[in-house]
């Protein structure tokens, strides 16, 4: 199959790590996919998608000492293929993704590169009848999760590979977020040591007969990997971990300058999650996010005209009516659209300018990096030059719609100017 059908645009949905860690169950999974076919399917979001340890009995429960039990006893079945814990998810996945189905979403799970490192101690056979202990290879391991060890690039591997997807399909899987895998970070020497892994699980895809999207994680991306992950995977992280900090907020404009000719159909470098609504209660603490209302602007218009997967990580059942709205308006979505073309036009300490543009359309976009509001302007005349470059063969306008406020915006004297509030921005769409 070609894997640039699996995702005609960047994924929109919910994954369940920011707001629960390792936590989540059935329970709270059926709740966030009501909410998501009430209240978001209709503008597009339709992935719920289950986060780190679902295979891991207790997980969470020494939340104080470790967020992953060192060398816990994981649920697997015969073939050493983890298996959903019984206590929180009792039926298991195939069920569960059918209830999300039926709701019209799709239905997604994390896992982690590698064999589980108790099959190898435990010599389980697998599904080719090879021992764990052969296809495992205990010099490759994460640095941060004690789970697993990485598969050799051996038939019998690509074997264990094809098994576990196999399984993964037959629960109704759409979505694969693969840990340890996009950056090995354990190795500095060798941070793209799971290579043949991300080779791997692509032909395990191919193979299964469903379309499932591959993303991978943790970042950053490598640069120079870029045509790598294009080939295999359909997202890929460009940052760690991202939380409600302005100062990684900020620091993503030159990430996404970084990763903007690497954006088409199929192909998405991933910004991670959207960090909006209630989060952190797994982590021990619940609370609202840390970003300010136009901080909250600022991360939806980035990650959508640069063409990021859009995935939200609190828990919706939370969200309040102002946040809702945000999330609501789906003519920002609409940059998304992977026929156009991202670029920052410009980026310093204080601002940031982007456009999207294909032949026929183009969005343009101010961002106000500075601690004060402050009156900013697009020229005509380079937006026109950008656009060029981007493909566009329209006229420039001279009157926009302000996407967040619904406002016009009036070009004088070959400018656009107007104010925008600290750590905000304005998106605008062109009246043509």
């Amino acid at each position: 199959m070609d894997k640039n059908t699996f995702a005609l645009r960047p994924p929109m949905g919910w994954n369940s790590y920011d707001y629960y860690d390792t936590t989540v169950d059935a329970a709270a999974v059926r709740a966030n996919a009501a909410y998501m076919a009430e209240h978001l399917k209709d503008i597009g979001w339709e992935y719920i998608v289950i986060d780190i340890e679902w295979f891991a009995p207790g997980a969470g429960s020494r939340r104080d000492e470790h967020q992953y039990i060192p060398f816990n006893s994981l649920v697997m079945d015969a073939y050493a293929r983890l298996l959903p814990d019984p206590a929180r998810f009792p039926e298991g996945f195939g069920p569960l993704a059918q209830e999300i189905h039926d709701l019209g979403l799709k239905f997604g799970i994390h896992i982690m590169r590698g064999i589980p490192r108790e099959a190898a101690h435990r010599h389980i056979r697998t599904l080719s009848g090879v021992d764990a202990a052969e296809i495992a290879d205990p010099s490759s391991i994460c640095r941060w999760n004690p789970d697993m060890y990485g598969v050799k690039n051996t038939e019998a591997g690509q074997a264990y590979y094809d098994s576990i997807i196999e399984l993964y399909a037959s629960w109704g899987v759409d979505f694969i977020k693969c840990d340890d895998i996009c950056n090995t970070n354990m190795y500095p020497h060798a941070p793209y040591s799971g290579k043949h892994e991300i080779e791997m699980l692509a032909k395990a895809i191919d193979k299964c007969g469903r379309p499932i999207v591959l993303s991978l994680s943790p970042g950053p991306a490598l640069i120079e990997q870029a045509w790598h992950y294009e080939k295999h995977a359909n997202m890929w992280r460009i940052t760690d971990d991202f939380w409600d900090d302005w100062r990684l907020l900020k620091e993503m404009f030159w990430r996404c300058e970084l990763w903007q000719d690497h954006v088409s159909c199929g192909n998405y470098p991933d910004c991670d999650m959207l960090t909006l609504g209630k989060m952190g209660k797994g982590f021990g603490h619940e609370r609202s996010t840390n970003l300010t209302p136009d901080e909250q602007k600022t991360m939806l218009s980035l990650w959508s005209i640069f063409g990021s997967p859009l995935m939200l990580g609190c828990e919706m059942t939370l969200l309040d009516d102002a946040t809702l709205r945000l999330l609501r308006n789906k003519e920002i979505y609409d940059m998304e659209d992977p026929a156009m073309r991202p670029k920052q036009i410009m980026r310093d300490d204080f601002a940031a300018k982007w456009i999207r543009a294909d032949e026929n359309r183009y969005y343009a976009a101010l961002f106000n990096l500075s601690e004060e509001e402050r009156e900013m302007g697009l020229c005509e005349t380079c937006l026109g030059k950008a656009l060029r470059e981007r493909g566009y063969k329209g006229k420039i306008a001279d009157r926009y719609t302000s996407l967040w406020d619904g406002s016009t915006v009036t070009v004088t004297e070959g400018k656009v100017k107007l104010r925008v509030p600290a750590h905000g921005c304005v998106v605008l769409k062109p009246v043509l």
